[in-house]
């Protein structure tokens, strides 16, 4: 018996409509976990690319838990079968994102307060399966900065 996966959206429009209601609930899941929504979908140039291209970096969801400031990335998915949405955060994805979060943090003079980077992972049902509720995962501190500073060694004599 051969194993098949289940049904993904096809084209472009589907996957981006399948991610907008993704973050439309990521959004109502933040607000009723206590956190305070600051923006979404932020967006800023962080570089430019070998060729001179302009690169910009998006954050999700910028929302306050308490006073921890947080940089939430949603992956939404319309199955899990190969692998849980959070996978798909990978270190170019982090790199990224961090660029963002330090620029809105230097931007609104927020250089010393608390942060952190959260993934919401949202799994929404096909239309065949539509009796089942959407799978929605909130994974705290997911990732930190640490791994990517520049280390600086020291000489030994």
């Amino acid at each position: 018996m051969k194993a098949t996966s289940p049904e993904r959206p096809s084209n472009s429009s589907e996957r981006f409509e399948l991610g907008k209601r993704g973050e439309l609930l990521a959004v109502a899941y933040l607000r009723q976990a206590g956190y305070q929504l600051v923006a979404s979908n932020f967006t800023v140039p962080v570089g430019r690319s070998r060729n001179g291209a302009l690169i910009s970096a998006e954050i999700d969801v910028i929302a306050y838990d308490g006073t921890v400031l947080t940089f939430v990335e949603v992956k939404t998915r319309a199955s899990d079968w190969f692998a849980a949405p959070a996978v798909n955060v990978d270190l170019r994805k982090q790199r990224q994102i961090i660029r963002a979060a330090r620029a809105y943090r230097r931007i609104f003079g927020l250089g010393e307060a608390d942060y952190r980077y959260d993934v919401l992972s949202v799994v929404l049902p096909s239309s065949e399966q539509a009796a089942y509720d959407p799978e929605i995962k909130l994974l705290r501190n997911f990732w930190s900065e640490e791994r990517f500073r520049k280390r600086r060694f020291v000489e030994i004599n």
